[in-house]
């Protein structure tokens, strides 16, 4: 009988350590670029808030003919989770507006996790409908 030498297919250590190394370098390529992406797609809900602020000021003053312009308020225009965004990515304020066309100004106050997007932070929205940003980026980009 004769005896046979058979090799297992296998992977060596060093196989290994190249996979994971490999593993590694696109790990920390893709990571950023994907939490950015995250940040960016969070920028909707406070588009969202303040839409629906803006739409509820609206009807607010048709009834009233009157503007909610503080936080105190803010219960009279009917917000769900108290002024916060549905995610509460962004906390919303009201003010009144600085000439008498704009009427009001809503703010959405980034909060959280959300608060690492640099390049948008708080969003700004007036009863002219004059956009506006904090942070690094323009409004219409952010917007």
């Amino acid at each position: 009988m004769a005896v046979r030498n058979r090799q297992q297919a296998a992977f060596t250590l060093i196989e290994m350590m190249v996979t994971v190394i490999i593993l590694g370098i696109l790990v920390s390529i893709a990571l950023p670029s994907y939490q950015k992406y995250v940040l960016k797609a969070h920028r909707a809900d406070a588009i969202a808030l303040l839409n629906e602020t803006a739409a509820r000021e609206e009807r607010y003053y048709a009834q009233n003919n009157s503007y909610v312009t503080s936080d105190g308020e803010m219960s009279n225009l009917g917000l769900r989770n108290n002024g916060a965004s549905d995610n509460a990515y962004y906390q919303l304020s009201l003010a009144e507006g600085g000439d008498e066309d704009a009427g009001y100004v809503l703010t959405a106050t980034v909060q959280g996790t959300q608060a690492a997007d640099s390049e948008c932070l708080d969003f700004t929205l007036n009863g002219a409908g004059e956009r506006g940003v904090t942070g690094s980026e323009s409004a219409n980009t952010c917007w």
